[in-house]
């Protein structure tokens, strides 16, 4: 692991890659920015050492809401936004400062994540959100990251996904 307090070890971390992925966020319910200051820092390393591709985990209520989402879908939205407000505002200031910076980004918008195996078998959607978006592992997250990176499509796009 990298010690993302230390500029200097961030920047050596990302020096001569192709790409970086980060799956950053708070482990609590009190975000206290950990996303757009942690983010913040990969992308000035990133941009000191030249690397253009990232990809990093947001959520899926930092995007917009479907077409002809459901009622019960578009309430549970409503209510967990209220619950995770804060951590739903630390990734929305996050994906600003992507959209300000000079990297090649893609935000990953996953709801609610589990621990299921990866299945490789997901729905997704470049500059929106799948219908009826519930659920999705962490394990399908990390392979879709690794699948969005040389997706010219995806670059300087929110992707939602969910099974």
């Amino acid at each position: 692991a990298v010690p993302l307090d230390d500029p200097a070890a961030v920047r050596a971390a990302v020096a001569g890659r192709d790409a970086v992925l980060s799956g950053l966020g708070s482990r609590s319910r009190k975000a206290d920015g950990v996303a757009e200051r942690l983010t913040g820092r990969i992308v000035d390393a990133m941009e000191a050492e030249g690397v253009r591709r990232l990809v990093v985990v947001s959520a899926a209520p930092v995007g917009p809401i479907p077409a002809g989402e459901p009622l019960v879908d578009r309430l549970a939205r409503k209510a967990i936004g209220a619950v995770l407000a804060d951590l739903y505002a630390d990734l929305a200031r996050m994906e600003a400062a992507l959209e300000r910076s000079a990297t090649d980004w893609t935000s990953v918008r996953p709801p609610k994540l589990t621990d299921g195996p990866c299945t490789g078998v997901y729905r997704t959607v470049v500059g929106g959100a799948p219908v009826s978006s519930r659920s999705i592992s962490r394990a399908d997250v990390a392979h879709a990251m690794l699948g969005l990176i040389d997706d010219p499509a995806a670059v300087r796009q929110g992707v939602g996904i969910a099974y």
